[in-house]
């Protein structure tokens, strides 16, 4: 399966503890293969396997590290 690259608004992120959390919260979730987390741009882009993880799984893992994804 094919893998999909999106990109997450963040408001929350704001300094490199936040990008270590992230990156520590969806580094170990099998099926996501790269996390790239922008403070400036407040933003956690990220590639995943969508038969491995779900974008609601994903969210989810977010939302318990502290940080709410913006729709």
């Amino acid at each position: 399966m094919a893998m999909i690259e999106t990109t997450l608004s963040v408001p929350e992120v704001s300094c490199e503890h936040c990008v270590k959390t992230i990156n520590g919260a969806l580094g170990e979730v099998a099926g996501v293969s790269k996390v790239n987390v922008s403070i400036p741009a407040k933003t956690v882009s990220l590639a995943y396997d969508p038969s491995q993880v779900s974008m609601e799984k994903i969210e989810e893992i977010l939302d318990e590290a502290g940080y709410t994804v913006a729709k």
